[in-house]
């Protein structure tokens, strides 16, 4: 509860030393002065000490309701001030996470864009995520959600805000996605319609096979090079080339038999030169509909075929730790579990049935 003001007489020297700190040239003694709603309010902090002014000028000011940034921050619409944080935030950002960010960002101003900062209550961040969660899947509220508490955070830091308006916003629990695992079968399918569909999915059909036999992500294996691949030592790096990992983390891989097997046919017919990516498209997502569709396949994306990796290691025995570290997780092997555990508890299933006495 806040301390009772105590009135500083008008004629008593004062001698401003900092923001919104005064000290009594007679006496010594420092004193708060802050203004809230066009009042003024004075205290006197009791003690000369300079340091321990400023530490009780401070809970002086949040009892009173008063940050500390000047009138032109408190005009900042969150609009204005999200640009300004979205902006240093992008700098370290991989581009799709920007995106994504920038994604949520043009969403949440929807509502809040126009508004000064200071006037967004806990009522209509409240109001905001209950319509929110009824608009769209878990996992994008969670993300517009994030997004609305990280700005409004950056305006407590910058002391336009006392406190955060949206910090009581619920985080939903996200819905676990099927992971949609291609069986061999649909796999040779799929391979085979891409090589036979029209020469330009070609190279679609080369990168559908890079993605499934390496187990890299898409932007890994788009910007993947010759010089990156080591048929010597039977292993390639990943870097993710100008983008960089999801990991920012650069590994060696094994070169797997298939793969290694599927780079030497790509190699002698097209021999390149070692600063030439190995696969020259950037993305076979038009293609692989179009041949899920001639073929009778289910959907397939360029994910699914990670998971078409992951699914064929775990068949052959690999454990999840190797797993992990082979398609870049650093959790020891964890995610990988959560996520494919099923199939390791269907393939023991199987091999069970061979243990006939």
């Amino acid at each position: 509860m806040p301390k009772k003001t105590e009135e500083v007489p008008a004629t008593e020297p004062f001698l401003k030393v900092g923001e919104c700190l005064y000290r009594n040239t007679s006496s010594g003694t420092y004193y708060a002065l802050v203004k809230r709603g066009g009042k003024q309010i004075k205290r006197s902090l009791k003690t000369r000490d300079r340091r321990l002014a400023e530490r009780r000028l401070s809970e002086f000011r949040r009892e009173s309701g008063v940050a500390r940034s000047g009138p032109e921050e408190r005009r900042l619409t969150f609009l204005q001030l999200g640009t300004q944080w979205l902006t240093m935030q992008s700098a370290a950002l991989k581009p799709a996470s920007a995106r994504r960010i920038a994604l949520s960002f043009r969403e949440v101003c929807k509502r809040f864009g126009s508004m000064r900062t200071t006037e967004i209550t806990r009522q209509m961040c409240r109001e905001w995520a209950t319509e929110r969660a009824g608009e769209v899947r878990p996992s994008t509220y969670n993300k517009d959600a994030n997004l609305l508490k990280a700005v409004l955070e950056h305006a407590v830091e910058r002391g336009i805000l006392l406190e955060n308006p949206a910090k009581a916003v619920p985080r939903l629990k996200a819905v676990s996605k099927l992971v949609r695992i291609p069986t061999q079968d649909e796999f040779e399918r799929l391979t085979q319609t891409l090589d036979g569909m029209d020469p330009r999915t070609r190279e679609a059909g080369n990168l559908v096979r890079l993605l499934a036999y390496s187990g890299m992500r898409l932007a890994e294996a788009t910007n993947i090079t010759w010089r990156e691949i080591d048929f010597g030592r039977g292993q390639f790096t990943v870097t993710g080339g100008a983008v960089g990992t999801k990991n920012h983390e650069i590994r060696i891989v094994p070169l797997f038999p298939k793969l290694a097997e599927f780079l030497r046919g790509l190699r002698e017919e097209n021999h390149p030169a070692p600063d030439d990516r190995v696969i020259q498209t950037q993305s076979a997502k038009r293609a692989i509909a179009s041949a899920c569709k001639a073929a009778g396949l289910q959907k397939v994306t360029h994910h699914c075929l990670r998971h078409y990796f992951v699914s064929n290691a775990i068949e052959v025995g690999v454990d999840f730790k190797t797993i992990a570290a082979w398609i870049g997780h650093k959790d020891g092997g964890l995610l990988v579990a959560k996520t494919y555990g099923h199939l390791r508890d269907s393939h023991s299933a199987a091999m069970a049935e061979r243990m006939v006495f």
